[in-house]
């Protein structure tokens, strides 16, 4: 089995990851009880990396510091973001002399915001104060006189400021916007899948999920890909993701997202993800191999919650033999093979003949979506009894038979 498991750092982030989003839905006694136990900064420093990764692409022209403060009893931790146009929000831990403006949070407060189910409140959860006035940011930006003097940085501070604000705001960037953001490939120029993934998974957008993903992108390079990995991280910002990839993606790992290195056509690598799960989304973005699409989902179905989602894309890859596919639409061993053999499950109380068991996966899949290119299965309790054997099975007997039928009844 060629495997490479997440390290211990990584999995004990992602312990405290997840006991906080369980605690930021509960009261504030225990959230702050939490807090204490983990520690104070580890938990601010994981929060404030959330924030600045959370934040939408700065427009400010003006570089602007913003001031955080997490106040947390006592203790005050004092963080710099710089927030600049064209670049990446970035967080220091450390105050700065020339912040614009200082934002101030209860650390509870910016947890439940952060992880906690949305709420609706759009004021009332924090403490501003602008600091242009200072004598050293004046003169810190006292180069900017011919491009609008303090006019333009108050401009540039309020944009800096909505940018910070904007990642903790109630209302959720929708996933083609979070799509073309970081780069996957869920919508343009090749697939337009998001305005599915949005009607069969919005409803798990609030929720603590853990989601797995097939197939992280950027070949061999340690540090290319997971596109989708961070899509999904901002989309579900309560949920733990799981990214696999053949090649090692060592250099992705971060807070709420773990990567494994694993053959998706290795049954023991597949069977070994159930330790991470059990999972509420599944993707299989892999080697769009036939083979390995089906042998993919025989194994990780298995561990995919009630309620929760299967995904299959890029099923155009059924018609190429080079991926194990075949042009003829009949073939049986493809991947568009294997969900039409899924119609036939769904309906497995209806059957009569040897295949028609109501086990694996029959009696747990009660929905199949197919869209271009793209399948989204729905894993539930596929037991509602069927069309009792009584009802005749035959157009005439319905027709002829009446009177026997209502004494069936």
């Amino acid at each position: 089995m060629d495997t490479v498991t997440a390290d211990q750092d990584v999995e004990r982030q992602l312990e405290t990851v997840e006991r906080l989003v369980r605690a930021a839905d509960g009261r504030d006694a225990e959230l702050a009880n939490v807090v204490d136990a983990l520690g104070a900064g580890e938990v601010a420093a994981l929060a404030v990396e959330e924030l600045v990764f959370r934040c939408a692409p700065p427009g400010n022209p003006v570089p602007v510091d913003v001031q955080l403060d997490l106040v947390h009893g006592v203790r005050r931790l004092v963080y710099t973001l710089s927030v600049r146009a064209g670049e990446a929000v970035t967080a220091t831990p450390e105050g700065s002399g020339t912040a614009c403006a200082r934002l101030e949070f209860e650390l509870t407060q910016l947890l439940r915001l952060l992880y906690g189910p949305a709420d609706g409140r759009t004021t009332g959860t924090h403490r501003t104060e602008l600091l242009v006035h200072r004598r050293e940011v004046l003169a810190a930006y006292a180069y900017v006189k011919d491009q609008g003097g303090l006019g333009a940085v108050l401009a540039a501070t309020s944009r800096a400021t909505a940018t910070v604000l904007g990642a903790l705001a109630a209302g959720r960037p929708p996933l083609d916007e979070l799509a073309v953001r970081y780069g996957a490939d869920k919508w343009g120029p090749w697939h337009w899948f998001a305005p599915h993934y949005e009607r069969h998974l919005q409803h798990l957008r609030d929720r603590p999920v853990r989601v797995l993903e097939i197939g992280i992108g950027g070949y061999r390079d340690p540090n290319a890909g997971g596109e989708s990995l961070r899509m999904w991280k901002r989309y579900f910002h309560r949920g733990v993701i799981t990214g696999v990839d053949v090649f090692e993606k060592h250099g992705l790992r971060g807070p709420r997202l773990r990567v494994l290195r694993g053959d998706q056509g290795d049954p023991e690598f597949l069977a070994s993800l159930a330790a991470y799960g059990p999972f509420d989304v599944i993707v299989d973005d892999g080697s769009h191999v036939s083979a390995h699409v089906r042998a993919g989902f025989a194994e990780l179905f298995r561990h995919l919650r009630p309620g929760g989602c299967y995904v299959i894309e890029d099923l155009w890859t059924s018609y190429c033999p080079g991926f194990g596919g075949d042009a003829d639409p009949a073939a049986g061993t493809t991947s568009l093979a294997l969900l039409k053999s899924l119609i036939d499950s769904i309906h497995y109380e209806e059957r009569t003949d040897a295949g028609a068991t109501g086990g694996y996966p029959d009696a747990e899949l009660v929905g199949l979506h197919v869209y271009h290119n793209v399948a989204f299965l729905e894993k539930g309790v596929n037991a509602e009894g069927g069309i009792p054997s009584w009802i005749p099975r035959s157009i005439d007997a319905l027709v002829t038979d009446p009177t026997d039928r209502a004494g069936r009844r």
